[in-house]
């Protein structure tokens, strides 16, 4: 159907992304991979973002979230990734490395879309909209239920630039909490999403 098309964003329709998306994970992670990227078309739509690209990349941003970590490991030396990847695991790497399996998957090579997955795991000092549109969709869609998740929705509605700072305070404070090691890129991000907008107290 025209109406469906995704030319020249996605070589094939909707229904094919779908199938093909939901072929790569469990049921409950594809509803997830549902309920993103309705939100970031809501979020696009209220922040001037490109909605059909919010569509796709919340419906990919988890396409290889359920990939065995020996595929992710040899595609960071066949990519010639950084090593220190691989102190890390599928948290990170199914955003920074994921985006290879959409490339080769998926035949979906958009520049904006593949940021947006790549970023979606650590955040990124400079972050275009669509990639804070994603990463903020992922966070606050419908199905999740964590503490400060209403907050987030609260702060996100008013501003997507302080629900991005939203996230990376509580990406980080759930890290040191649990004493999980912390990709040096989240502080990074974390940083300079502070430099740009202040405390969220002071907004």
């Amino acid at each position: 159907m025209k109406n469906n098309t995704l030319e020249p964003i996605v070589p094939y329709d909707w229904d094919e992304l779908e199938k093909r998306v939901a072929a790569r994970m469990t049921a409950k992670r594809f509803a997830h991979c549902q309920r993103t990227s309705v939100e970031a078309v809501k979020l696009a739509e209220q922040y001037g973002g490109d909605v059909q690209r919010a569509k796709v990349g919340g419906l990919v941003h988890d396409y290889a979230k359920q990939i065995p970590d020996a595929d992710f490991i040899q595609a960071i030396h066949d990519h010639h990734l950084p090593a220190a990847l691989l102190d890390y695991g599928n948290a990170i790497w199914h955003g920074i490395v994921g985006i290879y399996f959409i490339e080769d998957e998926l035949a979906i090579h958009d520049p904006a879309i593949l940021q947006a997955v790549e970023e979606h795991t650590t955040g990124a000092p400079e972050m275009p909209l669509l990639a804070q549109i994603v990463y903020m969709a992922d966070f606050i869609e419908p199905g999740r239920h964590f503490p400060g998740v209403d907050d987030a929705r609260a702060v996100t509605a008013k501003s997507l630039q302080a629900g991005v700072l939203f996230q990376l305070s509580h990406e980080l404070k759930y890290l040191v909490e649990k004493q999980e090691p912390i990709y040096p890129l989240t502080f990074t991000s974390y940083n300079a999403w502070v430099r740009r907008i202040g405390h969220p107290a002071d907004n």
